[in-house]
């Protein structure tokens, strides 16, 4: 048995996180390790060399473990679309949009896929670290489950159990949702890690005595809070970065079905950048540039746009000469119009768009997942840039003339990618991913703040690995990695 599962207490009690530091324990000694998630749900997501899309979380765990991306490493990703649907992406691929009704009945068949990934991944790798979802005791979920205990028991593997003592009320966690569990499922849970503890340990020993008397399970380790830990996002949006001695303004708009947020990870980390969410309700305030970010419902985040009176304050925005960028489904909505014949997002066929620039968008079926390079035209001079592109809409129009990338190479043969308005106020791309290239986010950076950010951009890459390894340390100082990694290797209790 070489198969571990990590599942929580409750959502974001720290599974990613942990098998993230365990990936990269691993992989700091050696061992051939590959993240797995069976079901995700999650609008951040990534696409895989071969063109495939899977949750960022298991992308993160990837880099962790120092392993190229593989559709196998989520083979069920779920991306919602509204309150209770979803678009349903197995091994990589959409196959439809379903009611939560209907999916569940279909959970049988996800199963399959589910054990197939999971066996080649057996087959590749030394050790596979399985992360849960949510929580294992949610009753309603139970029936099929693919998340959590549904899975554990199918292939038989060792469980560790995290909850997250910030959140208070962490014994009654571990124990209530243990109790909440079959006896075959609690026989499978091998040990509990405490999360994000603060404080003195000493006095959190007669607990963990008792947690251990009480379960039978011992408590595998107890992992501090790690203050300013900056990791990519699964799902929740991460705080607003308020500086006071900024350079440039960004407010990006909050929309209902944000995707891929993470595009703005370099930003919210860069230190001369102040960087807000303008949420329902707000008003947009006097900024340098206003993003509009991607969407999984492009044109129900469109509406929600101009129900906000958004769109007349971007007007005036670039009145005062502001600068706009959209990004994916914020490309979209910059045009004249989009076109959703089939329902591929929403049952409204069509909303008229911005309307800053002449182009509009037709939602297809064929979804466009590919890893690109090739260069920003933002700047004086080109600068190279790479991304990843995630989009069901083929836009067509005028504006587009004058793109704002230029492919090095594209598998589908297209050769550049969105506009620059001949005013050089607005710009749009589908790329996503675009602050990660330093060069490049310093172009753009530079564009929006009329050249008066004089400071590099911010180097992510190198940032999620200094985090990583510190991750990893924490692991290392605070696990009981000789139990964890006999769990792995040997399914002793």
């Amino acid at each position: 048995m070489k198969t571990l599962m990590v599942q929580g207490t409750t959502s974001d009690a720290g599974k990613s996180t942990l098998v993230a530091g365990l990936c990269r324990v691993l992989a700091r000694r050696g061992m051939n390790v590959a993240p797995f998630k069976p079901q995700n749900m999650a609008l951040n997501s990534a696409v895989t060399p071969c063109g495939g899309e899977i949750g960022r979380a298991q992308a993160l765990q990837a880099i962790a473990a120092k392993v190229e991306l593989s559709t196998d490493f989520n083979p069920i990703l779920l991306k919602p679309n509204s309150d209770t649907g979803a678009q349903v992406i197995i091994h990589g691929r959409s196959i439809s949009n379903m009611e939560a009704a209907k999916y569940h009945d279909y959970k049988k068949v996800a199963m399959q896929a589910v054990l197939q990934s999971h066996q080649r991944l057996e087959s590749q790798f030394e050790v596979v670290l399985v992360e849960g979802a949510g929580s294992p005791a949610e009753i309603n979920l139970r029936e099929n489950d693919i998340a959590n205990m549904g899975f554990a028991c199918e292939v038989n593997c060792p469980v560790i159990i995290i909850a997250d003592i910030d959140k208070g009320g962490v014994f009654a966690h571990l124990v209530g949702t243990l109790a909440l569990l079959s006896e075959a499922e609690q026989a499978l849970v091998k040990g509990f890690v405490i999360n994000r503890f603060r404080g003195d340990i000493s006095l959190l020993q007669s607990g963990l005595d008792w947690l251990e008397q009480y379960t039978g399970k011992p408590v595998v380790g107890v992992l501090p809070y790690l203050h300013s830990l900056n990791l990519d996002a699964e799902d929740a949006v991460t705080l607003d970065n308020h500086v006071t001695d900024s350079m440039l303004s960004i407010s990006v708009l909050l929309v209902p079905h944000i995707s891929n947020h993470t595009d703005f990870d370099s930003l919210r980390l860069h230190p001369n950048v102040d960087l807000r969410y303008v949420r329902h309700g707000e008003q947009i305030a006097a900024t340098d540039l206003i993003i509009i970010p991607g969407s999984k419902n492009v044109i129900g985040d469109l509406a929600f746009i101009q129900n906000e009176s958004w769109q007349g304050e971007i007007i005036r925005h670039l009145r005062f000469g502001g600068k706009v960028l959209g990004i994916c489904g914020g490309l979209q909505m910059l045009g004249k119009a989009i076109y959703d014949p089939s329902g591929i997002e929403s049952s409204q066929k069509e909303i008229q768009g911005l309307n800053l620039a002449d182009f509009t968008t037709t939602l297809m079926h064929s979804k466009t997942l590919t890893q690109i390079t090739g260069e920003c035209l933002l700047g004086k001079t080109p600068i190279a840039i790479s991304g990843y592109e995630i989009h069901c809409g083929v836009s067509e129009g005028d504006a587009l003339a004058n793109p704002f990338i230029r492919f090095t190479a594209h598998p589908n043969g297209i050769s550049h990618d969105g506009f620059i308005s001949e005013d050089r106020q607005i710009a749009g791309t589908y790329l996503h991913g675009l602050f990660d290239s330093p060069d490049a986010a310093k172009t753009i950076l530079d564009w929006a703040s009329d050249g008066r950010l004089q400071a590099p951009a911010f180097d992510l890459v190198t940032h999620r690995e200094q985090q990583l390894e510190r991750l990893a340390d924490s692991c290392e100082q605070y696990l009981d990695m000789d139990k964890i990694l006999a769990l792995m290797l040997n399914n002793e209790n």
